[in-house]
């Protein structure tokens, strides 16, 4: 068998790491713009939603979601009808940190499908996607606190 995810997480760990070294300058910590980015897209963003989205545990977005607060990037307002709810909104240093975000993103597009076809590029896309669909099946299972057999 191919070892297809480890393909997959070699090319995620060095991506993740070309983009920290760049967004330091930005005082963006680790992993920090993948939260950024996608409240930026989506505001008014619940937590819950923002964790499911990236893939991380609540906890874990609640950490970089308080470190993103505080460093100015994003702010949280209450709900009009349930004040329960805090919706996520980037502030004003935050938006104008994204398109260099952004224009990282789209470049390291470029560079990882260098060489590739239109067709191999929708190819390589749509079967992800399929693979993604099978992975967050797991995801979910144990979230709930489910154990895989194996």
């Amino acid at each position: 068998m191919k070892e297809i995810l480890r393909e997959i997480g070699m090319i995620a760990r060095a991506l993740d790491s070309i983009s920290n070294i760049e967004f330091k300058e930005h005082d963006l910590t680790k992993g920090q713009y993948l939260y950024l980015v996608r409240i930026a897209e989506n505001p008014g963003i619940i937590q819950e939603k923002l964790a499911e989205m990236i893939k991380v545990d609540r906890t874990t977005a609640a950490r970089a979601i308080k470190k993103l607060e505080m460093n100015g990037f994003i702010e949280k307002k209450e709900d009009k009808e349930n004040k329960k709810i805090k919706k996520l909104f980037a502030t004003e240093k935050g938006e104008s940190v994204y398109p260099f975000i952004k224009r990282e993103n789209d470049y390291s597009n470029i560079v990882a499908l260098e060489g590739l076809s239109e067709i191999e590029v929708e190819t390589i896309f749509n079967l992800l996607q399929k693979v993604r669909k099978n992975v967050e099946k797991d995801w979910e299972f144990v979230k709930k606190g489910n154990k895989r057999n194996y």
